[in-house]
C-alpha cells in the first residue's frame, strides 16, 4: 500500500471516529478495508458513497455502512481518573470490588484505586447515583482524565 492510500485511510479512520460511525466496509480494486470500533455506540446517517468520493476514493460497489438506530442518549456522569496510574477495582487481589454495576453510591464513596508510583489513591464518587458501567479494566494502566465509571445521577 502506498503512502497516499495509507494517509487516506488514516483520515478515514479519524472521520469515522469524529462522526460516531461504528462500522465501515470498503472493497476497491485490490484493497479491502473493514473498520469496526469496539464498544462504539450508534452510527450516523452519512452517505458512504459521498464519503468515499470526498476521500479521493472511488465509490466502490462493496462500500457498506451498518447503521443501527440511535438510542436516546442518557445523561450519565463519568468519574475520571485524576492521575496516571494502574486501575484496581478492589482493595487487594481476590477481594470483592469496591462497587459493582447496579450498586447505589453516595458522593465521597470509594469506587476504586489508582496506583501511581507505589501509592494507592482511592478514587471517590463525585455524585450520588447508580453505577451503570465500569469503563476501565482492573490491572490496566489509565491516563489522566480517562473515564473509569459511568454513574446515573439521582
Amino acid at each position: 500500500m502506498d503512502a497516499k492510500k495509507l494517509d487516506e485511510l488514516r483520515e478515514l479512520v479519524e472521520f469515522l471516529k469524529a462522526n460516531g460511525i461504528a462500522e465501515f466496509d470498503m472493497d476497491q480494486d485490490d484493497l479491502k478495508v473493514r473498520i469496526k470500533f469496539a464498544g462504539a455506540a450508534g452510527a450516523s446517517g452519512i452517505d458512504m458513497g459521498q464519503l468515499g468520493r470526498g476521500m479521493g476514493l472511488s465509490p466502490a460497489a462493496g462500500v457498506v455502512a451498518h447503521a443501527a438506530p440511535a438510542a436516546p442518549e442518557e445523561a450519565l456522569h463519568e468519574v475520571k481518573s485524576p492521575i496516571v496510574g494502574t486501575f484496581y477495582e478492589s482493595p487487594s487481589p481476590g477481594a470483592p470490588p469496591f462497587v459493582k454495576i447496579g450498586d447505589q453510591v453516595e458522593a465521597g464513596q470509594v469506587l476504586c484505586i489508582v496506583e501511581a508510583m507505589k501509592l494507592m489513591n482511592e478514587i471517590e464518587a463525585d455524585v450520588a447515583g447508580e453505577v451503570v458501567k465500569r469503563i476501565a479494566t482492573s490491572g490496566q494502566p489509565v491516563e489522566y482524565g480517562q473515564p473509569l465509571f459511568a454513574i446515573r445521577p439521582r
